[in-house]
This record gives structure tokens, sequence and C-alpha cells, in this order.
């Protein structure tokens, strides 16, 4: 915690307290990652909370965010869903992106795999990169949509030029399978540092698969630089 984190967080704080929405769905923030304020999940819920009632729409999504995985509220699918379909109406792409996996996944929402398909198409028009590789997938695999590859590889692309982790390795593997092995790895180490352990563990054991041996030190790296 540094002095100007503190110093940012006493301010946010005031201006909570006096009632400014955008402060409070910032101090939700900062309270949910322990930037400036000691790490405090039910106070960060309660700061989205006051912040999505005010109108903000990424407060919304939060509030959604945390029943969906219980951070300082009990777990409630029923609700996320519905917070992520207001932060969706008010036209929040991260609104979009999270109700699209309600649908996928069939919590909090019926299971409509179509249904799934538009919202993140939706949400990738708008620039969303997380949402260009899930439609890459959908495409990739004939989920909802019919298999197209050339449509899927060029989603995974644009979602690893916006900088999303998925993208960046699945458009990686697109590369490697090409003999691009070179830009291949230069990908999948763009995107380890974002990446979280439980994408990294199976990433790394694919990776030692692989026939490419700079594709095999990638994955001693992810283990030896105690990315797991």
């Amino acid at each position: 915690m540094t002095l100007d984190d503190a110093t940012v967080a006493t301010q946010m704080r005031d201006a909570a307290r006096g009632g400014d929405a955008a402060a409070q769905a910032t101090l939700g923030q900062l309270y949910l990652d322990g930037h400036g304020v000691p790490r405090d999940m039910a106070e960060g819920f309660y700061w989205f909370q006051e912040a999505a009632h005010r109108g903000v729409p990424m407060a919304m999504n939060m509030v959604g965010r945390c029943h969906e995985n219980g951070w300082g509220t009990q777990v409630d699918h029923d609700r996320a869903a519905a917070w992520y379909r207001r932060a969706a109406d008010h036209g929040l792409d991260w609104g979009f992106y999270n109700l699209a996996h309600a649908h996928a996944n069939g919590r909090g929402a019926a299971q409509d795999l179509a249904r799934a398909f538009a919202l993140f198409a939706h949400a990738a028009s708008m620039g969303h990169a997380r949402a260009m590789y899930f439609m890459g997938h959908y495409h990739e695999h004939g989920l909802s949509v019919p298999v197209d590859l050339a449509r899927a590889y060029a989603l995974y692309g644009k979602s690893a030029e916006s900088g999303d982790y998925r993208g960046r390795c699945a458009w990686a593997s697109v590369l490697a399978g090409r003999g691009q092995v070179d830009d291949a790895a230069a990908l999948l180490r763009a995107a380890i540092p974002d990446a979280p352990p439980h994408f990294l563990g199976p990433l790394a054991g694919a990776l030692d698969a692989s026939s490419h041996p700079a594709l095999h030190e990638i994955a001693a790296d992810i283990r030896g630089q105690g990315h797991l």
C-alpha cells in the first residue's frame, strides 16, 4: 500500500460518503482489490450496491460479480444474472458479456447457447476483447452456430490484438499450427502475466505436449516462475 493509494482511497471515501455515485463505485473496487485500504469484500459489495442503486452501470455489473462469486455476500446466481441484465440494459459491454456466460452455463438464466452467442456478439461489437474470444470459440466448435474456422481464427486474432489472454493463447495455437512458432511464443509470453493459475495449469500441460521445444520452454517458465 503506497501513500498515494491511501490518499486516493481517503478522497474516494469522503466523496462516496457524500453521495458521489462514481466515487462509490471506485471505492467498492478499492476495497475489493485492497488498494489503499485493507481488502474487505463486504465493504466493497456495500459500496457497489450504493453506486448501482444510483445508476452506475459498472457498479451494477460488479454487484452481479459479487453475487456470482460470493464476494462479500452469499453466492446467488439468480441475483447475479438479474444485475448483469440491468447493466446490459444500461448499455454496458461487461453486462452483455457476463449475461452471456449466465446463459451459456445455465446459472441464473435459462441455458441457451444461441442467446449466449448473441450476447457475446453484442459485447464484441462494442470492442470487448474477451467476448471476441468466446465468439471465436463458438465458431470453432460449432456451438449454436455453424463451424467456421476462418471466422473463428479472425476473432481470435482480434481478441489477441485487443490484449485478451485467452485470445492471445488461441491465436498462438493457430500460429504454431502454421509453423509460426516464434510469433506464437511471443503471444504466449505476453498472455502469461494476465492469466490466472487455473488457466495456466492446463496451458502448461498443452505446451508440454507440443512438438516445439520453444513452447516446452514456456511451459517450464510457467512452472518455474511461480505462476501456478
